[in-house]
């Protein structure tokens, strides 16, 4: 992107995470919807706040006008299991002066933001677009008395699901990005990976079919809850009887057991990389050609997943549907980075912090997901058993 278009670019990425937090009240900002995430009003503030501290601060060397916000709003949470934080509403500032805070950083970053250097502002951008999806399943936890529901997208007829196996034959997969094009640091340097051949589910694994599992005797999905002898899905904005032919949501436990109960398992990264893009250089699943509703349900195109086969024209070259959008996808795959790994000197934690063998790569995309996070070297992460995300998942047989 050129100098224009990425101040253009957080133009909008501003008012729509200005959007998300409207739609519940100031009281309702002071929530915790996930025990091991910070408050909704920490968010508030945080998005600003990384902007000044990585691009006027960091980059810059601008003066501090507010050192308490800049380091109380510095850094999200990601804590191990029963280290949540204990914090109190009364121990966060007041909106007023959390609102004052953001005003002033946007007005001072507005005036240094075109010497900044570009990929500082990529990282900004590239940063608030990532919290407009955690916005969204932090928001989704909320009771839906608690939040104010916009209008929806009608919903559209799909065919049913074929449940079939697509066969990928052996070849290369091309990871990563390469070095004159902008990137996390997890996504360089570029490698390739000899894959042999197998085979991968045409689609996501569907509710009815993850449902067998479950009157199999496993745990149901995160999303999921049973009322009067039926099951239910949790939605945005309101709870619906399961729809049988939308992904499963589910941690990458319950996806890694499924496969196994199956009689396959989960994609590896390089093979995921293979039913996606085949032996092309393609930018995207269907070709080089820039997103559009037709070929997925990411970009905030709705809320909630949607039929596994409504987006045949966003399949690979090999016909497998949905691999970016309507749910990320796990893989076997745990988070580390490529051989030649260099963490980025203004943010060596971004990825370096949890590459602890806990968490596990996924790709495609969701349907909160930007579409600047749609390139193919990028990659996404989550513990094992994380279960707030939009996380899916498909089956492999070798």
């Amino acid at each position: 992107m050129d100098g224009p278009t990425l101040r253009n670019e957080l133009t909008h990425a501003r008012q729509h995470t200005d959007a998300l937090f409207a739609l519940v009240s100031d009281e309702t900002l002071y929530e915790r919807p996930i025990a091991d995430r910070h408050r909704l009003v920490f968010y508030l503030g945080h998005l600003d706040a990384f902007d000044w501290n990585q691009v006027a601060r960091g980059a810059l060397d601008a003066p501090s006008f507010h050192p308490d916000f800049d380091r109380l709003f510095e850094a999200g949470i990601d804590p191990p299991p029963g280290q949540a934080p204990q914090d109190q509403p009364s121990d966060w500032p007041r909106l007023d002066e959390v609102r004052a805070y953001v005003r002033r950083a946007r007005e001072r970053l507005d005036d240094l933001w075109s010497r900044a250097p570009v990929e500082r502002r990529h990282v900004a951008l590239e940063h608030r677009w990532m919290h407009a999806e955690t916005l969204c399943y932090l928001l989704h936890r909320l009771p839906h008395a608690l939040k104010r529901a916009p209008a929806q997208p009608p919903s559209a007829d799909a065919p049913a699901p074929r449940l079939d196996f697509v066969p990928i034959p052996a070849g290369r997969a091309a990871l990563g990005q390469r070095a004159d094009r902008y990137g996390w640091d997890n996504e360089f340097p570029p490698c390739e990976v000899e894959v042999p051949a197998f085979e991968i589910g045409r689609h996501k694994v569907t509710n009815a079919q993850y449902l067998r599992f479950v009157l199999d005797g496993a745990a149901p999905p995160p999303f999921w809850f049973e009322r009067e002898g039926r099951w239910w899905l949790r939605r945005m904005f309101d709870d619906v009887p399961l729809p049988a032919d939308a992904p499963a949501y589910v941690t990458h436990r319950q996806a890694a057991a499924y496969a196994a109960w199956s009689g396959g398992a989960l994609p590896t990264e390089a093979e995921w990389h293979r039913a996606a893009y085949g032996d092309d250089d393609r930018a995207y699943p269907w070709g080089d050609e820039d997103p559009a509703p037709a070929r997925g349900q990411f970009d905030f195109a709705g809320w909630d997943p949607i039929a596994v086969t409504a987006n045949p024209a966003g399949a690979s070259p090999h016909g497998v549907e949905q691999l970016s959008g309507n749910g990320w996808e796990w893989t076997s795959t745990p988070f580390a980075g490529f051989e030649g790994f260099a963490p980025r000197a203004y943010y060596p934690g971004y990825s370096a912090d949890f590459f602890d063998g806990e968490h596990w790569v996924l790709k495609g995309a969701s349907p909160r997901t930007a579409r600047c996070l749609l390139r193919r070297s990028f990659r996404n992460w989550f513990r094992g058993d994380y279960p707030f995300a939009y996380t899916a998942f498909r089956v492999v047989r070798r």
